[in-house]
């Protein structure tokens, strides 16, 4: 999971109660700069969560098939603090270094992530940076991607969020049976 906040921990946390084994958050500052409750980390800690601090996702990394693989990781250091007063995170220099995942998970700040269009341009994007999607089936332009929650509709409510991967989950059974990809319904971007 990428992040540092109460989402990332809840995120992680839940991944690992699902089986994940590792569970772990990556993070590009410290763990005390992390905005997460100190009780939420604890109890992170307390389940198992791995964590790697002072680095900076720079690459996900996929298989000649499209299915991840990995993530390329840059090192960070700490700088002067920023607006927020916690101390700015900095690229080490020539120090990049990669791991094997198999989900990425991405809970970092509300607006959409530029990683994500930056390494997966064929993703159809709205005006605003969010991804295209089916709203019943969360099917994107990209075979076997789904999205849904804040990245298709921008910052709403976690019911909507829940509601797109309640669809999204019965789509992706659907496909996973049957191998067939219909084609997302045109949508205003």
């Amino acid at each position: 999971v990428f992040g540092g906040g109460n989402t990332a921990m809840d995120a992680v946390r839940t991944a690992r109660r699902l089986g994940a084994a590792p569970a772990t958050i990556l993070y590009r500052r410290s763990e005390a700069e992390m905005p997460a409750r100190a009780e939420e980390v604890a109890h992170a800690k307390a389940e198992g969560i791995e964590f790697e601090t002072l680095v900076a996702p720079i690459e996900l990394l996929g298989d000649e098939d499209g299915w991840l693989t990995g993530v390329r990781l840059q090192r960070m250091e700490l700088g002067e603090p920023d607006d927020s007063g916690r101390r700015r995170p900095q690229p080490i220099p020539d120090d990049e270094f990669e791991i094997t995942i198999d989900v990425a998970v991405v809970a970092i700040g509300n607006d959409p992530n530029p990683l994500i269009q930056k390494t997966t341009p064929d993703l159809e994007q709205t005006a605003w940076g969010t991804i295209v999607a089916d709203p019943e089936t969360g099917r994107t332009a990209k075979v076997a991607v789904f999205a849904g929650g804040d990245i298709v509709t921008g910052g709403a409510t976690v019911i909507l969020a829940m509601g797109a991967g309640r669809r999204a989950a019965a789509s992706i059974d659907e496909y996973l049976k049957t191998g067939v990809w219909e084609i997302v319904a045109e949508t205003e971007a």
